[in-house]
C-alpha cells in the first residue's frame, strides 16, 4: 500500500457520479454505523481469490464473473438467489467439461445495488425528476428520487442476507444437485444444435457418473453427517461495482500495512468512474482486494498503462483484471491494441470478455435489449484477437439470470439464442428494471459454446471446420 493513501484520501480529487444527499449529518450517521457493523467477507477469503486469479492468469483456470446488471432489495428471494447461483454452478460445470480448468466463480451479488447514469435527471411523464440510481441510492418510483442514506444501511443488510442465503446453499450439499440431464432442451428449434447439445450433456453427465462410481463421492448425505465432497462444495466470490465511495470506505477494514474492502471479494471501476485523477482511482489503488477495470473503446492505449501503473504500481499478480467491453462491431479496432500496449508494460493481468455492455440497442417494440448474435460476434472476436496477438482469454463476465415465474418460463430480455426468442416476444416476461440479461437458456447457450471451443482447442482440432454450434447461434467464424 502506498504511504501516502487512507481510506479517505479519495476525498480530496474530483468525484464522478456523486450522489448529493440533502441531509449531510443524517449521511454522517448511517456513515457511522455501517463502521461498526461486521464485515461482510474475511481478509482470508480475499487472499484465496487472489491466489486463485493468479491460477486464471496462468491460465491454469478460467474465471466466470456474472450475475444481475442491478440487483433489488426485492429480489432477495430465495427462489431469485437460488436460480442465480444454480445457473452459475450449472455454467460452470459446463466450461469445465469443455476446458478441463478450473472455474473460478465472482457472482455480481450480495452488493450491486447502484448504477451509473450518464443524466442527473429524466423525464417521466412530462415531469423531470432525479435518474434513478439503484435502490441503494433512491427509489424505482418517480416520486421516491431523493437519496436517502438509510438505503445504505438497507443494502447492508440485504447484502448480508444474501451472502447468508449463498453460503449456506453451498455449504449444505446444493451444487451437487445440478445433474446436467435434469436440463431441459426443448426450447432449442434447431435440431443440429439440440443434438450438439445433447452430445455434450451426455458426455458431461457420463463423466459424473464415472466418478461416483469409482468412489469420488462415497460418503453419506450431507444431512445424516457426510461430508460435501468434491462436487457438492464450491467456492464462490461476490463483487459490485465500487461507485459508492461513502459505503466502501465505511465498510474498509485494515491497519496501516493493509486496508481490505470487507463489502465484497472483487469490485470493479466503471467506465463512467476511470478518471487518472479521480476519486476512484484513488480509492482502488490502496485497497487489498483484486479489483476490475472496465476497458472500453473511449480508453487510450497510454491511459490504460498509466492507469495501471496507479493502481498496481508493484505488478502484482492475480491484482488486476481488465475487463473489455466494445461492441461487435467495434472490438477488431480496439482490442489488438489494447493488448500489445498491456504487454508492452510487462504489467500482469486477466484478460475477460464483457460481451453485453457494448452491444445494447432499442427494439422496434421499444425494449432495451441485446442480441444474441452480437453478443456471440465479439466473444467469437475476442478469441480470435487474443490468439492472433500471442494473448489469451482468461474469462467471461455476463449479466444473466436463471428467474422464472409462476408458470416456470425465464426471462424474455435478449433476443435470439437457441430460442430465437423474437421482438414481439420481449414483452411476456421483461423484469430487468437495468440492463437486459441473458436467460437460462440463452446462458447455456454461451457455456455450450465456450466449452466446445476450449474441448476443440484441447484436442487440438482444425480452425477451418465448420462449427455447428457457432453458425446456427449466428456467431462468427473463429
Amino acid at each position: 500500500m502506498a504511504s501516502d493513501w487512507t481510506p479517505s484520501s479519495w476525498k480530496s480529487k474530483p468525484i464522478a457520479q456523486d450522489v448529493q444527499y440533502p441531509d449531510p449529518n443524517k449521511l454522517a450517521g448511517v456513515l457511522s454505523k455501517l463502521a461498526t457493523l461486521p464485515p461482510l467477507v474475511t481478509p482470508s477469503e480475499i487472499e484465496r481469490l487472489r491466489y486463485q486469479l493468479g491460477l486464471v492468469q496462468r491460465n491454469e483456470a478460467f474465471l466466470l464473473h456474472a450475475g444481475d446488471c442491478a440487483e433489488s432489495f426485492d429480489a432477495c428471494t430465495n427462489q431469485n438467489i437460488s436460480a442465480k447461483i444454480g445457473l452459475i454452478l450449472s455454467f460452470s460445470l459446463i466450461l469445465i467439461w469443455g476446458a478441463r480448468l478450473p472455474v473460478v466463480r465472482i457472482g455480481r451479488i450480495a452488493g450491486q445495488y447502484a448504477k451509473p447514469r450518464s443524466s442527473t435527471h429524466e423525464t417521466i411523464a412530462g415531469k423531470q425528476v432525479l435518474s434513478f440510481r439503484g435502490d441503494n441510492v433512491n427509489g424505482l418510483d418517480p416520486n421516491d428520487r431523493t437519496p436517502d442514506p438509510q438505503r445504505l444501511l438497507s443494502a447492508y443488510f440485504h447484502s448480508t442476507a444474501t451472502l447468508n442465503h449463498v453460503r449456506g446453499l453451498l455449504t449444505s450439499g446444493f451444487a451437487s444437485l445440478h445433474s446436467p440431464r435434469d436440463w431441459s432442451l426443448s426450447h432449442v428449434r434447431s435440431p443440429s444444435l439440440r443434438k450438439e447439445f445433447e452430445t455434450i450433456v451426455e458426455g458431461l453427465s457420463d463423466a459424473l457418473d464415472f466418478s461416483r462410481t469409482i468412489g469420488a463421492e462415497t460418503s453419506a448425505p450431507y444431512e445424516r453427517g457426510g461430508g460435501r465432497g468434491t462436487l457438492g462444495e464450491v467456492d464462490l466470490y461476490t463483487s459490485h461495482e465500487g461507485l459508492m465511495l461513502d459505503y466502501e470506505e465505511a465498510l474498509t477494514r485494515g491497519s496501516s500495512s493493509d486496508y481490505y474492502n470487507t463489502s465484497a471479494h472483487f469490485l470493479w471501476i466503471g467506465d463512467r468512474t476511470r478518471q487518472i485523477g479521480g476519486a476512484h482511482v484513488e480509492y482502488f489503488r490502496g485497497i487489498r482486494n483484486p479489483i476490475g477495470i472496465k476497458v472500453g473503446p473511449s480508453m487510450a492505449k497510454d491511459e490504460l498503462v498509466r492507469l495501471l501503473d496507479i493502481v498496481n504500481p508493484s505488478k502484482d499478480i492475480g491484482r488486476i483484471t481488465l475487463i473489455t467491453r466494445y461492441g461487435a462491431d467495434k472490438i477488431d479496432i480496439h482490442l489488438a491494441g489494447h493488448i500489445e500496449a498491456v504487454q508492452k508494460s510487462q504489467h500482469p493481468v486477466i484478460w475477460i470478455c464483457d460481451p453485453m455492455h457494448g452491444n445494447t440497442l432499442t427494439s422496434s417494440t421499444g425494449y432495451k435489449t441485446r442480441h444474441f448474435s452480437a453478443i456471440i460476434g465479439e466473444i467469437t472476436s475476442c478469441l480470435r484477437i487474443h490468439t492472433e496477438t500471442g494473448s489469451r482469454l482468461g474469462g467471461i463476465s455476463l449479466e444473466f439470470t436463471g428467474e422464472l415465474n409462476d408458470e416456470g418460463f425465464s426471462v424474455t430480455e435478449c433476443l435470439g439464442g437457441s430460442m430465437e426468442l423474437s421482438e414481439e416476444q420481449l414483452g411476456l416476461r421483461y423484469q430487468s428494471f437495468c440492463d437486459p440479461r441473458l436467460n437460462f437458456e440463452q446462458s447455456l447457450d454461451v457455456a455450450f459454446l465456450l466449452s466446445n471451443h476450449f474441448k476443440k482447442e484441447r484436442k487440438g482440432s482444425k480452425g477451418g471446420e465448420r462449427d455447428v454450434l457457432y453458425s446456427e447461434l449466428g456467431g462468427r467464424g473463429l
